[in-house]
C-alpha cells in the first residue's frame, strides 16, 4: 500500500532515543508505574476477545512488563519483545520473554508471523509512523489483532507551558524542549489508510501528582522519555530556566496541599488485520452518528 509519497520528517534521532533508554534501563524498574499502568489496560482490553493468541510481538517492550502481562492473562503463549536498547531487551528476556534488538521504525519480521501485536509507551517516538502501522499489519495473520497505548497531542502541557514562558522570560525565546505528539483525528486516519480492519482509536486522561516539576522531570528522565530531537535546540536549559520554570508550573498547576499536577493524554489503538469472513464496515453515509460529531464530543468532554 502507498502512504504517502512525501518525505518523511524526521523529528526524532532513533540512536539518541535507544540511548536515552539504555540509560534509563538500570533504574527504570523504579519509573515505570505508567507502563505498568497501560499494560495491565492493554491486557484487560485483549480479555474482550475470546479468542487465544499464540504468538504475540512486544514492540518497544522498555522491560518486558507488557509481555509479561499478555502471558500472565493466559491468551498468549509466547512473546517476542524487541526494543532499541540492547539493556531494555536483556531486561525482556530476564523475564521470560524472547527479546532481541530492533529499530522502533522498522520490523525484521515476515508477514504473517503474529496472532497479536502490541506496543506500550513507545509508539509516538517512531518518524514514520504510518509505515511502521503498514508494518505492524502485515506482520499479522489474516484476523489478527493489532493493541497499542501511545502518549498523544495534550500529554504534559503543564509542562510544554512552563518551560516555554521561563525560556522566553529568560532568553527571549523559547525552542522545542518536549515531542510533538500525534492528536487522535490523525490517528483514526492512520490506522484507516494503514488497512487495519474495525479499527478503534480512543483517548484517556492520566493524572499524575508530584511534590514539584522537578520530581516530574526526574521522572520523564528514568523513564527515558527526554527530548531526542534529530536537530537538538542550539542551547541547552539552564539551572536558572528550570527553577523559574518550576516556579511557575508551581503558580499556574498545584493543588491546595501544594503537590502539582502533570497529565498524560493517552491514546489507544486497535484493528484488526483484513480477513475473509469479517464484519464489514457501513456503507458511507449509512452511518446515524458521524466521526467529526464524535470528535467533536470527545475534544468538549472535560476529564
Amino acid at each position: 500500500m502507498c502512504m504517502n509519497s512525501a518525505p518523511v520528517p524526521h523529528v526524532f534521532d532513533p540512536v539518541r532515543h535507544a540511548r536515552r533508554r539504555s540509560r534509563a534501563a538500570a533504574q527504570y524498574h523504579e519509573y515505570d508505574f505508567l507502563k505498568r499502568r497501560l499494560s495491565r489496560d492493554l491486557a484487560e482490553r485483549l480479555a474482550d476477545s475470546s479468542r487465544q493468541f499464540p504468538v504475540a510481538l512486544d514492540h518497544g517492550c522498555h522491560n518486558g512488563v507488557l509481555g509479561e502481562a499478555l502471558l500472565e492473562s493466559g491468551q498468549v503463549s509466547g512473546v517476542i519483545a524487541t526494543d532499541p536498547a540492547e539493556s531494555m531487551a536483556r531486561l525482556a528476556r530476564a523475564r521470560g520473554l524472547s527479546g532481541c534488538v530492533m529499530p522502533l521504525e522498522t520490523l525484521a519480521f515476515a508477514p504473517g508471523s503474529f496472532d497479536l501485536a502490541a506496543s506500550a509507551l513507545s509508539l509516538h517516538w517512531v518518524n514514520d509512523l504510518p509505515g511502521l502501522l503498514v508494518q505492524l499489519r502485515e506482520a499479522l495473520k489474516p484476523d489478527g489483532l493489532f493493541l497499542a497505548a501511545l502518549a498523544g497531542a495534550g500529554t504534559l502541557p503543564e509542562l510544554r507551558e512552563s518551560l516555554a514562558l521561563a525560556e522566553a522570560e529568560i532568553r527571549g525565546g523559547a525552542g522545542p524542549r518536549i515531542s510533538p505528539l500525534p492528536g487522535l483525528q490523525d490517528l483514526a486516519a492512520l490506522m484507516q489508510r494503514a488497512g487495519f480492519a474495525m479499527p478503534v482509536v480512543d483517548i484517556e486522561s492520566i493524572t499524575v501528582r508530584y511534590d514539584n516539576a522537578m520530581s516530574l522531570l526526574q521522572d520523564l528522565r528514568g523513564m527515558g522519555e527526554t527530548a531526542a530531537f534529530a536537530q537538538s535546540a542550539d542551547q541547552g536549559l539552564s539551572r536558572r530556566i528550570l527553577m523559574r520554570a518550576a516556579e511557575t508550573y508551581s503558580a499556574s498547576h498545584s493543588d491546595p496541599d501544594g503537590r502539582v499536577r502533570a497529565t498524560f493524554r493517552i491514546v489507544w489503538l486497535s484493528g484488526w488485520a483484513p480477513a475473509q469472513g469479517q464484519p464489514k464496515p457501513l456503507k458511507p453515509g449509512s452511518a446515524k452518528v458521524s466521526l467529526t460529531e464524535v470528535f467533536a464530543r470527545k475534544d468538549n468532554t472535560s476529564d
